[in-house]
């Protein structure tokens, strides 16, 4: 059984993660900061299996489907996606550099415009560094399913920022 040592060190090591997952989930700085709180909540109710042998991948499984669950409890998926595509998030500190805050800003909003499948696909992969496998796993899907997300997910980002790469570069 984890006692509250192990819940501290699991959140030091690992919130970060968990919260930039939650947020490119969720699009919503407000809904990450729950679920990260609602994921710990739960591990003091019932601790991380023993078996467990990568923290990290279970508790980004763990949120993902708490993110779900929220998205599910709201009106239809339909709108949940306009929400998002209206109210693109900056995930990435600003730089000194207005073509570079510009880039960031146009990524951001065009991750927010990625279906929620593939961005969580695009995030793990980017941010995470998992390979198809632990993102298949992660999802519940396919090593094969991972993979063209990503790849449909790159290639429209690659469509969507092209134009704006070559007006800065």
């Amino acid at each position: 059984m984890a006692g509250p040592d192990s819940i501290e060190t699991l959140y030091d090591a690992h919130a970060g993660a968990l919260f930039a997952y939650a947020l490119n989930l969720t699009r919503s700085e407000a809904d990450a900061r729950d679920l990260l709180q609602d994921q710990f909540h739960r591990l003091t109710r019932q601790p991380m299996p023993a078996t467990v042998r990568d923290a990290r991948g279970w508790l980004l499984r763990s949120i993902h489907h708490l993110a779900i669950d929220r998205i599910r409890r709201r009106a239809t998926r339909d709108r949940v996606a306009d929400q998002w595509s209206k109210e693109p998030l900056e995930l990435f500190a600003t730089h000194a550099d207005p073509d570079e805050s510009a880039f960031r800003l146009g990524l951001a909003e065009a991750l927010g415009d990625l279906p929620e499948d593939q961005r969580s696909v695009v995030h793990l992969k980017l941010w995470e560094g998992l390979t198809f496998e632990a993102i298949a796993r992660l999802l519940d899907i396919p090593p094969n399913t991972a993979a063209s997300r990503y790849r449909y997910g790159i290639d429209k980002l690659r469509a969507r920022l092209r134009p704006l790469y070559e007006e800065i570069r």
